[in-house]
């Protein structure tokens, strides 16, 4: 393998680029939502997520795809420059005929033809998504450039928000912000294709080794989409844009801490597609295993202390006017435990291992449980209707994969793995709510957030120091010597 970069170095530059897209946002959602209201924010969301449906068709699966079939082949530069072009081909043929069906949708759809302009302005992440070949960055593990590319255009748009978003009817201009954002580094990923690939025609393309394992994974992705958009677009054709701007507030806090979450998993899929080609075992078992410990490390305090602060979580993010998020809120934050699983258990071991079929259960079931309970209580509790088929679905798949997992599981970690984060959630929330109750009953939300996140959060990486969990003597506290002594250093 040609020479790269630790797991370790991957996983900072991707976690420097995840916690971007929670600061950035932190910065601008709370002007962004008291400019633009429950309802300006709920058609941007609605069309982000109508958005998404058409670019996840066109996209086949492929963001998953590449990565595994470009990671096993990258120490060959001819065989990966004709597994390119091979994906993108297939990529552009989907994209076009996806694009005229979305064309004609602006103009059939009432709801659509509604919201023509956000949505045409905002359907170019379609085009984005297919000249960017993110995936081909993350397969070579270009983590460094990926992250770098990613700030420049997040600190553009940021800049763009505050300059030219000033009333509500300027939600158009903050939906083009949103897409260049999130995707508006693909323009340069593609200028800087060939310093990694041939762009001469190989010719004698082998597309249909292609088609079936893309096949597999455009069929996860759709049914994974219903129940991480479907909740959105129901929203809007059942309850009205308010109900799906209260949703939108509650899935921003989870979705950013989400990412913080699955930042590790980003990074090892191609790093674990290569262990598997190479029959590397010992050395997958052992990343798979400190990955799950990383993720319940993580994600149960998180999920924990901003179900304990919802309200005050709802109130600095978007103002008064998005109080009732707070329930939705406070129902959906287990979804980053179950998320944080599911995606090391199907993302990080049965894909790389050739098993996406699994996945692709597991999602389908998570995928209906979904669109059953959507159906029947989003009439009747609008947004906390949503969460709980959320939920619930994020659980199920979670459970699917680890039932298929289970022997494997069973070699590689042990429930009393557990006992060091539980034993120290419980002085972290008592320290926390008695801050709260006792010190901090009228500073302010946002004084709130800061004082007990830092007793929170102190309380419990303190906690996982004393007991010596080991996440956190292997790879944290080694890093944090380090930059100790680098200050110290003349």
């Amino acid at each position: 393998m040609n020479k790269k970069h630790s797991v370790t170095f991957n996983f900072i530059m991707n976690f420097i680029l995840t916690a971007s897209s929670v600061i950035f946002p932190l910065i601008t959602f709370p002007y962004i939502s008291r400019i633009l209201l429950p309802v300006g924010t709920g058609k941007v969301a609605s069309a982000l997520a109508v958005v998404n449906y058409f670019s996840m068709v066109s996209m086949l699966g492929i963001p998953t795809y590449g990565i595994r079939a470009c990671a096993q082949v990258r120490d060959d530069k001819e065989k990966l420059s004709r597994t390119v072009q091979e994906i993108l081909i297939l990529n552009c043929a989907m994209t076009l005929l996806v694009y005229i069906v979305f064309g004609i949708s602006l103009y059939t759809v009432p709801k659509f033809a509604e919201d023509r302009t956000l949505l045409f302005v905002m359907s170019s992440a379609i085009i984005l998504n297919v000249i960017g070949v993110n995936w081909l960055y993350s397969a070579l593990e270009e983590y460094a450039y990926i992250t770098a590319a990613s700030l420049i255009f997040k600190v553009i748009a940021v800049s763009g928000m505050f300059l030219l978003v000033h009333k509500k009817e300027d939600y158009i201009i903050y939906g083009a912000l949103t897409v260049t954002s999130n995707i508006g580094s693909y323009v340069i990923n593609f200028l800087r294709l060939g310093k990694y690939i041939s762009l001469k025609p190989m010719g004698s393309y082998n597309l249909k080794r292609h088609i079936k394992p893309v096949g597999v994974f455009c069929a996860m992705t759709v049914a994974n989409s219903i129940y991480t958009n479907l909740d959105t677009v129901m929203l809007k054709f059942i309850s009205g844009d308010e109900q799906t701007g209260y949703y939108n507030a509650a899935v921003y806090v989870k979705t950013a801490m989400v990412s913080l979450v699955i930042s590790l998993g980003t990074v090892l899929l191609p790093r674990l597609s290569y262990y598997i080609e190479k029959d590397m075992q010992k050395e997958f078992k052992r990343i798979t295993s400190h990955a799950l410990s990383f993720v319940l490390m993580i994600s149960l305090p998180l999920a924990v202390y901003f179900m304990l602060f919802a309200e005050e979580g709802i109130g600095f993010l978007s103002g008064p006017a998005y109080a009732p998020a707070a329930v939705s809120m406070r129902l959906i934050m287990p979804t980053i435990i179950f998320i944080g699983l599911s995606n090391i258990l199907g993302m990080q071991i049965l894909v790389p291992t050739g098993r996406e079929r699994k996945v692709l259960q597991a999602v389908i079931a998570g995928s209906v449980i979904d669109l059953i309970i959507n159906l029947l209580l989003i009439p009747a509790l609008g947004s906390c209707g949503a969460t709980i088929g959320t939920l619930v679905a994020e659980f199920a798949v979670a459970l699917v994969e680890a039932v298929v997992l289970w022997q494997f599981l069973k070699e590689i970690w042990h429930m009393k793995r557990m006992v060091p984060y539980v034993a120290a959630l419980i002085p972290s929330v008592a320290g926390a709510v008695a801050l709260h109750r006792l010190v901090l009953q009228d500073v302010g939300n946002f004084l709130t957030l800061v004082f007990t996140a830092l007793v929170f959060f102190g309380i419990y990486g303190a906690a996982l120091l004393v007991q010596k969990e080991t996440i956190t003597m292997e790879f944290v506290l080694p890093y944090v010597k380090k930059l100790c002594l680098t200050k110290k250093a003349p």
